[in-house]
């Protein structure tokens, strides 16, 4: 009776050290937090900011409409999108602006928004800062389901090309699955490594298919994978719009769950989440996204993994706010990378990846350089 007695006095004892310890670690994470974001540490509203990001989105999205290989005013801008019986005659601007460019721009804002949100998944599911979409292997997945459809089949971007790159990518997800296994202690570490992996195997295939592949339809794959928005139309713009916005809303309702997850797999299954299985919602919700916006521009790298330590620098990631920035950054990035894309050559067009891969090799270069010269 003494016995049984001690041994649940220990218990209690411990368990109360496990949650003074627990809290302890939250409340460290979240002083963290507030030191290293630069919004709060400054007192500056939060609801202001995005207010401001909004309107520089708006902005940014004025902008495409003006820019491109044919030059179109800003006013003939207005007039297009806004039109009255008293403006002149855009009806040749009107149809560039509505047909090509509109299209074009909203397809880039989704793809930025939905590349940085599934990036800011990885990264707290993992605990990893480096986790990107592309890094496990969901990305060259859908690029070999598609490449596989062109090479058998022979048409070239037909209405089978999501259904190819969905299939493609949830091969990579459920092999990543099965390779990382369900120990929950080395999960994280696995997977990191697996996709690393498949990544690699599903490119050898890729390059070996279309090398027995028509070199005209190898040019157009190859423009495809390194990222373009050219194939933009308003009737594929619906189903990308609807998952982008479903995965938002999904991560502002479980957000509280996120950040949990950064505490470490222990510390959050104290909290009653069930880690793996909640690992597992997000990542196939990481894959969902990066699967439909690979099978609409190919593959884009370095959003996901840059623009989430932007935000972070500027406020914390488990907020409300956080989450909107994040999506709201990517968007605004991805619509000026297309800018670029299409006004850097002289009727030409650089494919996206080209210009966001350089872009975050510099930004990781600076944030390398400026971490070893801090003063500890």
């Amino acid at each position: 009776m003494f016995k049984a007695s001690t041994q649940k006095g220990l218990a209690q004892q411990g368990l109360a050290q496990k949650g003074l310890a627990q809290k302890s670690s939250a409340q460290k994470t979240l002083v963290d937090k507030k030191n290293g974001a630069w919004l709060e540490k400054k007192n500056i509203s939060q609801t202001l900011v995005t207010v401001i990001a909004v309107i520089i989105c708006f902005i940014s999205l004025f902008c495409a409409l003006s820019f491109g290989a044919a030059d179109i005013s800003f006013a003939d801008v207005w007039h297009s999108v806004w039109p009255n019986d008293t403006d002149k005659d855009v009806g040749f601007i009107q149809r560039i602006i509505w047909e090509l460019r509109m299209p074009r721009a909203i397809l880039a804002l989704l793809a930025g928004s939905g590349l940085a949100i599934s990036g800011l998944i990885l990264q707290t599911v993992t605990r990893n800062p480096l986790a990107d979409p592309y890094l496990f292997g969901i990305s060259s997945g859908a690029s070999l389901g598609v490449v596989i459809l062109i090479a058998f089949t022979g048409g070239i971007f037909t209405v089978m090309t999501p259904v190819a790159a969905f299939a493609g990518s949830l091969v990579a997800m459920l092999m990543l699955m099965l390779i990382a296994g369900r120990r929950q202690s080395q999960q994280v570490e696995s997977m990191l490594l697996a996709g690393v992996a498949l990544s690699f195997l599903f490119s050898s295939f890729t390059s070996l298919l279309l090398y027995h592949t028509d070199p005209q339809a190898v040019t157009a794959v190859l423009f495809w994978t390194m990222g373009s928005f050219s194939r933009a139309q308003w009737h594929n713009l619906l189903f990308p719009t609807v998952v982008i916005s479903a995965c938002i809303i999904f991560m502002l309702a479980y957000r509280r769950q996120l950040n949990a997850m950064l505490l470490g797999d222990e510390s959050a299954t104290t909290l009653g989440i069930k880690v793996n299985r909640f690992r597992i919602i997000m990542l196939l919700l990481s894959s969902l996204i990066t699967a439909t916006l690979v099978s609409m521009c190919g593959g884009i790298g370095f959003v996901g993994l840059m623009i989430p330590h932007i935000v972070r620098f500027f406020i914390s990631q488990g907020t409300v706010f956080g989450i909107l920035l994040t999506a709201l950054v990517g968007g605004i990035f991805m619509i000026w990378v297309d800018i670029l894309s299409r006004t850097i050559l002289v009727n030409q067009e650089l494919p996206v990846g080209v210009i966001t891969a350089a872009t975050g090799s510099l930004f990781f270069l600076t944030l390398l350089y400026f971490r070893k010269n801090r003063p500890s």
